[in-house]
């Protein structure tokens, strides 16, 4: 399995993060995780001060969040992203959860998300949280894989603003991290 780590997104990554967003435009599929970052393709600067604000003066209403790249060591390629909230407020809790994560179409069912996941695991335990929900649309087997993988536990299903059937699941941190670590630890780097 190839080396992987998160990384805070920079203005190194510039063409990168376009061509993910990109890549996600040409497969015609839903982006997730990405902390806004489509709708800042014209002005990834602009995005960069947003995810500032977003950790550190979220403004009314909003909870403060981390946004991170899923690269790739060997081609330093961004595979994924995850956005990771550090706190929930009523509508989070409703749908959301803390934690939103994706991977570029052409990286899909490789097990990257896991990864991906594991990572956004060890940030959330270094910000104190203890439990995190997530959740998925039901028909998103892959997305509801990697969180059963990690030790998620279904809460409950509702149906979202749209319509859509979701799920809601439940991972105990440290568990996780713990339970996981052999697996997991071998192939990221924490750099």
């Amino acid at each position: 399995m190839e080396r992987l780590r998160l990384v805070r997104p920079s203005l190194e990554h510039k063409m990168a993060a376009i061509d993910y967003i990109n890549e996600h435009y040409k497969y015609n599929s839903e982006i997730h995780g990405s902390g806004g970052l489509q709708r800042y393709l014209e002005d990834y600067e602009g995005w960069l001060c947003k995810l500032d604000n977003d950790l550190n003066n979220p403004g009314l209403g909003r909870v403060r969040a981390l946004t991170y790249y899923l690269i790739r060591e060997s081609d330093s390629r961004i595979v994924g992203m995850i956005n990771i909230r550090l706190e929930l407020n009523d509508e989070l809790r409703r749908s959301g959860g803390h934690i939103g994560y994706g991977i570029r179409p052409s990286e899909r069912r490789k097990g990257y998300n896991k990864i991906n996941l594991y990572l956004a695991l060890k940030v959330c335990y270094e910000y104190g949280l203890d439990e995190v929900l997530l959740d998925c649309d039901k028909s998103n087997l892959g997305s509801s894989k990697s969180m059963q993988a990690l030790g998620g536990k279904l809460v409950d299903e509702y149906l979202d603003d749209e319509g859509i059937l979701c799920q809601r699941y439940a991972i105990r941190v440290l568990e996780a991290i713990n339970e996981y670590s052999d697996l997991y630890e071998p192939i990221i780097n924490l750099k």
